[in-house]
């Protein structure tokens, strides 16, 4: 099935389904981005910014949020 099909067939959905489809398709973009961080911390791809941010915390120059 093509992104065009998949694109006509959710205009031909009622309200309450694509209200469910959004829903879902929030989740498992979540899911995704939890997986490519997890995949990235473990490759150390993550271990400058977290070193980054235990010196702001060592040197106390945090703001915060």
């Amino acid at each position: 099935m093509s992104l065009q099909e998949i694109e006509i067939a959710i205009t031909k959905l009622p309200a309450d389904e694509i209200k469910t489809l959004a829903d879902w398709f929030t989740e498992y973009q979540e899911d995704l981005w939890d997986k490519q961080i997890e995949e990235d911390a473990k490759a150390g791809r993550l271990d400058k910014l977290i070193n980054q941010a235990k010196e702001h915390i060592r040197q106390r120059t945090t703001s915060p949020l």
